[in-house]
Order: C-alpha cells, then structure tokens, then sequence
C-alpha cells in the first residue's frame, strides 16, 4: 500500500486527486507543517527537502508533486498520454514542468511577500504578483482553445493546474476569477468530480495546526531565524 506524507496545501492536493481518481490504496500520514512534522529525520529520511507531499510504494520512493504525478502516471498507465505519442508527450512533460516551476512558486510567492512577509516590500509584492498573473494568464490562454491542458484527455497535467487553481482566491484579491474564465470552468468541472471531493475532504482527516503564531512562523520559513541572529 502507498504511504501518502500529506498537509492541506496545493501539492499534496495534486497527488491525493491522482490517488482518489485511480482508486488507489493508499495511507495517508499527516505532515503537520506548522508544528514542524516536516523537520523529523524519519521524515528527511524520506524527503531531504523537508517539504510535502512524499509517497512511499514499497522500496520506491518518491517526492515532489509533479515528479510523484508523473511516477503514478507511467506506472498505472493512467491519466497519461496514449502510448506511442511523442507529441503529446512532450506537451504533457513541458506543461507539468511550467506548472512546477511556474505556476507554483510564483503563486507561493506572491502570497508571501503580500501575506506572510513582516516587512512589506513593493518591488516583491509588484513581482510575484505580476509573474504569477503572467502564468496564470499562459494557462488561461491554452485553456480558451481546449477543454483540457492537453486536448481532450484529462491528465496529470489538469490535476497540477487544479491543485494551485484552488488557491487562487488566495493569491489575489477581489474577483480576479473574472479575467481567468477558461481556467474558472476547469477548475468547477475537476471540483465536481467525486474523486476532487474526497481529496479535498482528507484535510478533515486529522486537526492541523492552523494558527499563524510564532511556532508556526519558525516552522514555515526557518531561514527567517538568521534575521533574529
């Protein structure tokens, strides 16, 4: 059975919507972040990173979301491109890449320095508030021509947009859905999915820490005890 490291945040979402889609057995094990579950050896063992999700199926080990995506991908045969289509292929690895390394940390950071950061800095805020609409403009134009990232086959790459898609209410203010009405219907078809309610609803699972105090602050952002030093 697949051991699921799991906290309620985007990336974890991603890989519990494959596991629930699939219908896979799985365990999930709460990564309390706020408390620091995530600086454990047992868990660094796992992931050196210290961050979530992780799987562990059997003697493989996997972490990072989309690297976890594409593993449950390739050995289910799921949610993938058909076999024999390089083209698609290379859709689907450039696209769950931009999610990786676009879409997620500039919508991370951009509520960061607008939320969470104790000085408020303008060029950082402009920055991350910018490149993520930038990104999140990108998706919203591959999505007005195609029902999914990729066509019409949902894949791996529909469940990465879906799970920073959730929170972006919270990376912008007021109704910025209104510019993104493309990635708005993805987002409503994917959520009304049964297999979207039930990943949603493992956040209920176990009571995490939802306090932003001070444990939680040096838990979230360590690097920020150099400034105290």
């Amino acid at each position: 059975m697949i051991k699921f490291y799991y906290a309620p945040a985007p990336n974890p979402a991603k890989v519990a919507l494959f596991l629930e889609e699939a219908a896979l057995a799985y365990e999930l094990v709460p990564i309390d972040t706020m408390k620091g579950d995530q600086f454990t050896p047992a868990f660094r063992a796992i992931n050196p990173n210290s961050k979530v999700p992780a799987i562990v199926d059997g003697d493989v080990v996997i972490f990072d979301s989309n690297a976890i995506l594409q593993y449950l991908g390739e050995t289910t045969g799921r949610f993938m491109p058909a076999p024999g289509s390089p083209r698609a292929r290379g859709e689907l690895l450039s696209w769950l890449a931009f999610v990786g390394t676009g879409v997620g940390p500039y919508s991370g950071q951009a509520v960061h320095f607008k939320r969470f950061a104790q000085e408020k800095i303008p060029y950082a805020i402009n920055r991350y508030h910018v490149e993520a609409q930038r990104h999140w403009g990108i998706i919203e134009e591959r999505l007005s021509a195609r029902r999914y990232m990729l066509g019409e086959t949902y894949t791996i790459v529909d469940m990465a947009v879906w799970g920073w898609a959730r929170a972006i209410g919270y990376v912008f203010d007021g109704d910025f859905w209104a510019t993104l009405p493309s990635v708005k219907r993805l987002f409503d078809e994917i959520s009304a999915r049964p297999a979207a309610q039930r990943a949603t609803a493992l956040a209920t699972r176990h009571q995490f820490k939802t306090d932003i105090d001070a444990e939680a602050r040096r838990n979230l952002f360590p690097q920020n005890s150099r400034l105290d030093s």
